[in-house]
C-alpha cells in the first residue's frame, strides 16, 4: 500500500491535481480532514504554505493520526502588473469574486498591452511536514503569457489564460498529463518529493 500524503485544502480541482501528480510518485492523496480556517496572511507564498500545512498537521495531532501533510500557495505573477495578482491571486478583485469574475478582471486590467508584452509566470512553493514534525519545501515556476480571451475547459483558477512558453495550447486546454509536464505545481511536487526522499 502507498504512502499517503494529506493536502491542507479544500480546492476540488486543486486536490484533483495534486491526487494525479502524487500517483507518478507511488503517493497517494489522503482524504479530506477539515482543519482550522487560516488567515493567509503571510508576505510570500512559502509562508502561506506553512500556515495551512501547520494548522492541519495540528489538527492531525489533535486527533492522534500520525502523517505527513503538505500545503501550496501558488499565484499567478502578470510583468505588465508589476507582479499582480501574485500572492493574492486568488483573493484577486475580491473574495467575494467568481473565478470567471476574477478572469475577466485580469483580462480587463491588460485590455491595452500588447500580446509580446502579456509575459507572466506561475509559482507553487509547496511544504510539507511529516510525522515527526520536519519540514521540506519545493518550489516550481512555469513562464508563459496570458492569450487575448479565455481557451480552454479544464483545469482551474486562471488556467484558460495561461499560455505556457513553448505550447499552444492554455493550460485549461490540455489534459491533465499534458499539464503536468510542464505546470508549476507538479515541478514543485518533484522537488519536494526529492526532498523529502520519496
Amino acid at each position: 500500500m502507498s504512502e499517503a500524503l494529506f493536502l491542507a485544502s479544500t480546492n476540488e480541482g486543486k486536490r484533483a491535481e495534486f491526487a494525479a501528480l502524487l500517483a507518478e510518485h507511488g503517493l497517494e492523496l489522503g482524504a479530506s480532514i477539515p482543519y482550522p480556517e487560516v488567515e493567509e496572511n503571510a508576505s510570500d507564498y512559502l509562508g502561506n504554505a506553512a500556515l495551512k500545512a501547520a494548522a492541519l498537521h495540528g489538527e492531525l495531532v489533535r486527533i492522534g493520526t500520525r502523517a505527513t501533510v503538505f500545503a501550496d500557495d501558488s499565484g499567478l505573477e502578470v510583468d505588465a502588473l508589476e507582479g499582480a495578482p501574485g500572492i493574492r491571486s486568488a483573493r484577486y478583485g475580491g473574495v467575494e469574486l467568481t473565478w470567471p469574475q476574477r478572469r475577466a478582471r485580469l483580462l480587463a486590467a491588460i485590455s491595452e498591452v500588447p500580446a509580446p508584452r502579456r509575459t507572466a509566470s506561475f509559482h507553487c512553493s509547496l511544504l510539507a511536514i511529516d510525522e515527526r514534525g520536519d519540514r521540506y519545501q519545493g518550489f516550481g515556476e512555469t513562464r508563459g503569457s496570458i492569450v487575448l480571451a479565455e481557451r480552454g475547459d479544464a483545469g482551474f483558477g486562471y488556467d484558460p489564460l495561461f499560455l505556457p512558453d513553448g505550447e499552444r495550447r492554455t493550460f485549461a486546454e490540455m489534459s491533465a498529463p499534458e499539464k503536468a509536464r510542464t505546470s508549476h505545481r507538479a515541478r514543485a511536487l518533484r522537488a519536494l518529493v526529492a526532498a523529502m526522499g520519496k
